[in-house]
């Protein structure tokens, strides 16, 4: 049996978690049909080594993370432009909705990171998810946890949410909800921003391979993989910095 790598498997925890979310994990996929948070919880735990179990709670765990933010801006706005092989959207990122993901997501697009990046995984009546780097290089750079913000705003349609494979998991990778997505919410998934401008952009990105791409292939080929096997998929030619408003 091969060796999967931490970010292997953070990856593999966090396209289960998703997917069945939306229902995938049936023999015959039903898109869009969210499953009860006891099963998703259930096989998300199946998938993980053993840990002591924490008390139930409805609270999403973001909110016992609670600590000192340091030098992370705490307030304040900007807006980022993706020019796709689809078009263009625009997302505005608030600081004040999940300061630490919106840290996050300003420091990959000030390094380039989600250009030329394939809209790798899009399920139709649920999320848009992209972020992992067509540089295998690129994307080992940047596989740092940051820990978790407080969910402050509702998984809505057309908001923007890194994704997660369990408490303080997040890296790179980050979905758009196609639909408002509430079940969401008491995973810890906490929104960093919005499209603003482009929803219909998002909204025609090529479904056709599904969660077909292979997420630890992915990180060991990148784009060779990718563009060998789906060549179809839609992509980000370029993300940049729009503006910026701060306190």
């Amino acid at each position: 049996m091969p060796h999967l790598s931490a970010s292997s498997i953070r990856s593999v925890l966090c396209s289960s978690v998703l997917c069945l979310l939306c229902g995938c994990a049936e023999e015959t996929p039903t898109p869009g049909v969210p499953r009860g948070l006891s099963s998703v919880q259930d096989v998300a735990k199946s998938l993980e080594p053993p840990t002591p179990e924490p008390t139930p709670s409805t609270t999403p765990p973001a909110l016992a993370q609670e600590d000192d933010l340091g030098d992370i801006p705490k307030e304040g706005t900007y807006t980022v432009k993706f020019e796709t092989s689809v078009g263009d959207f625009v997302i505005e990122v608030n600081r004040a909705w999940a300061p630490r993901g919106a840290h996050r997501f300003k420091e990959l697009i000030d390094a380039g990171f989600y250009n030329d990046c394939r809209f790798f995984r899009v399920v139709p009546n649920f999320v848009v998810q992209f972020g992992m780097s067509g540089n295998p290089k690129l994307g080992r750079d940047w596989d740092r946890l940051i820990k978790d913000d407080p969910v402050a705003q509702s998984n809505r349609r057309g908001y923007v949410t890194f994704a997660t494979s369990g408490p303080d998991s997040r890296t790179t990778q980050v979905f758009i909800n196609l639909k408002a997505n509430p079940n969401l919410d008491s995973m810890g998934f906490a929104p960093i921003g919005k499209v603003i401008e482009g929803l219909h952009v998002v909204e025609v990105i090529n479904p056709e391979y599904g969660e077909q791409p292979n997420q630890q292939l992915i990180q060991e080929a990148g784009n060779d993989y990718l563009n060998r096997e789906f060549p179809r998929l839609d992509y980000i030619k370029r993300a940049t910095l729009l503006s910026e408003t701060k306190p």
